[in-house]
């Protein structure tokens, strides 16, 4: 199997129950069957109103957290929702015709991407926050960054009204990079079907990661954000998994039985588990362990007992912990992942990020670390 970033989903509902009339591109519908609509850019032909603005309610508390307060996710448009579409229209037409189509179909809504149950995850943390802390700015912060001109953001705008989403922040950069204004917003997590921006933002220590869309989709919870994470060149640096790639499984095991009580590396996502202990630990103090709405995993393809506790020492000198560690032995990821059904699961190697896919989990690919120059092939080992 072969994946390119956010591909359309085959044998699925393009139209999720919850989003009836919800646009993927290839739809006509709209909020309310309006064909009146701009016939061009520079029309002067007055449009009929759009759709009514939803009015957002914010329980008390902070209603915009201060960017080095709270922890800020940017999300690219092209992973929080569906534009297969309108990126053909743009490398097929041009930037013109991209535009013209896009105020053409301003107000018809974009159904959702793979980044938007983990957005609407992160909302529902949110609201458990303020609940229990309403003066406190440690919150989510979403911030939408698109390459898209000015002129797009009207349907983005009114697309995210529709699905009743809580995000203020944008950042449209009429096709400049967007990593400067990264750096600007204090970004915890950058999301993004663009894989070189993506390898840029990890180059100026931003965790970021590509996202894929899958051929199906498990459903996820609506209470509960669960996270999941690979551990060499995610958690952890590549150090081992250089050992691997160049010395073999049996020269692996016997690094890691040497380097036992040596702590790993920072990987790229470390700072991000950081952050969602930070905020579980917000909830375990008003007593909401055991029903904490934030969930973390370690799926590592590492041995348990030959490996594994080089690992889980380092999470535990770094003041960090998951709820859940898995060790396969290298065994399939996917099945795993299935049961866990994560809102994302952040892998460095394809051939893990495929298998999620696969199995219809969200999986979000980081192109970090010696995996890159080795890609994985199918095989039968144990350790790595």
């Amino acid at each position: 199997m072969s994946l390119d970033p956010v591909q359309v989903m085959k044998g699925q509902d393009p139209l999720p129950k919850t989003c009836p009339s919800a646009s993927n591109g290839d739809s006509k519908a709209s909020w309310d069957d309006n064909k009146d609509i701009h016939e061009n850019v520079g029309s002067t032909k007055k449009p009929k109103p759009g759709p009514v603005r939803r009015a957002r309610k914010v329980e008390g508390g902070i209603f915009f957290p201060k960017p080095e307060n709270a922890v800020t996710i940017a999300v690219s448009s092209r992973v929080l929702f569906r534009t297969e579409k309108e990126q053909k229209v743009f490398e097929q037409k041009g930037i013109e015709e991209y535009l013209r189509y896009q105020v053409e179909h301003e107000n018809e809504p974009f159904a959702p991407g793979p980044a938007f149950p983990f957005v609407k995850a992160l909302e529902a943390v949110n609201s458990q926050l303020r609940k229990l802390y309403p003066d406190s700015e440690e919150l989510f912060d979403i911030v939408l960054v698109t390459y898209n001109h000015a002129h797009v953001g009207i349907r983005l705008i009114n697309t995210i009204n529709y699905h009743n989403l809580f995000i203020e922040r944008f950042c449209m950069t009429g096709g400049s990079s967007p990593i400067g204004y990264l750096k600007a917003w204090h970004t915890n997590l950058y999301l993004s079907a663009d894989t070189e921006k993506v390898q840029e933002a990890l180059a100026e220590g931003i965790a970021a990661a590509t996202m894929f869309m899958s051929e199906k989709q498990i459903e996820v919870s609506e209470t509960q954000l669960r996270v999941a994470f690979d551990g060499d060149a995610v958690l952890f640096s590549d150090e081992s998994e250089r050992i691997f790639k160049a010395h073999g499984l049996d020269k692996f095991f016997e690094h890691e039985r040497e380097n036992e009580n040596t702590l790993l590396d920072h990987g790229p996502l470390k700072g991000f588990l950081e952050v969602l202990g930070k905020l579980q630990k917000k909830f375990y103090a008003k007593g909401h362990r055991l029903d904490c709405p934030i969930r973390t995993y370690l799926v590592t393809a590492r041995s348990a007992a030959s490996s594994g506790i080089r690992a889980l020492k380092t999470l535990r000198a770094w003041g960090l912990e998951t709820d859940e560690a898995l060790f396969l032995a290298g065994a399939p990821k996917g099945p795993m992942l299935e049961k866990i059904r994560p809102h994302i699961y952040f892998d460095d190697q394809m051939f893990h990020v495929e298998g999620a896919v696969e199995m219809g989990a969200i999986a979000a690919h980081v192109p970090y670390g010696i995996a890159q120059k080795y890609p994985h092939k199918k095989s039968t080992n144990t350790g790595k």
